[in-house]
């Protein structure tokens, strides 16, 4: 089966980003939740948050394309909670933000005893 323009575009960035999301920076996967779940020790449901997405750095309805320069690879937590805003913000806002809230303690809820590991963020091309 052949993998579409976008689907490839997000398998480059995930790649490119080290599986990290662009915005916090944690591991994501891509196949299984329930191998990342139990390797990281978090719930199902937790580890649905970690999916790779790919992240439009330029909102499509905003005339952003499928195109390798526009896509990041994010977690699925981070892409809606972008997006459900009434305005987007800039992605380089959003990361600030993002980590501002991580710094303080917040953002994703995990356990103690989880071992997810949380890389520098990477540097965003817009």
């Amino acid at each position: 089966m052949a993998i579409s323009p976008l689907q490839k575009h997000r398998q480059t960035a995930y790649d490119r980003q080290n599986g990290a999301c662009c915005y916090c920076g944690f591991q994501m996967w891509r196949d299984s939740a329930e191998q990342f779940a139990q390797e990281h020790r978090i719930s199902l449901a937790q580890a649905r948050h970690f999916q790779c997405t790919a992240e439009h750095l330029v909102a499509r309805q905003d005339g952003g394309k499928d195109a390798k320069g526009n896509i990041a690879a994010a977690c699925k937590r981070c892409n809606q909670l972008r997006h459900q805003r009434r305005s987007a913000p800039a992605p380089n806002r959003y990361q600030e933000h993002v980590q501002r809230r991580l710094n303080q303690g917040g953002w994703h809820a995990l356990p103690a005893k989880a071992r997810l590991i949380r890389s520098e963020v990477p540097n965003l091309p817009v």
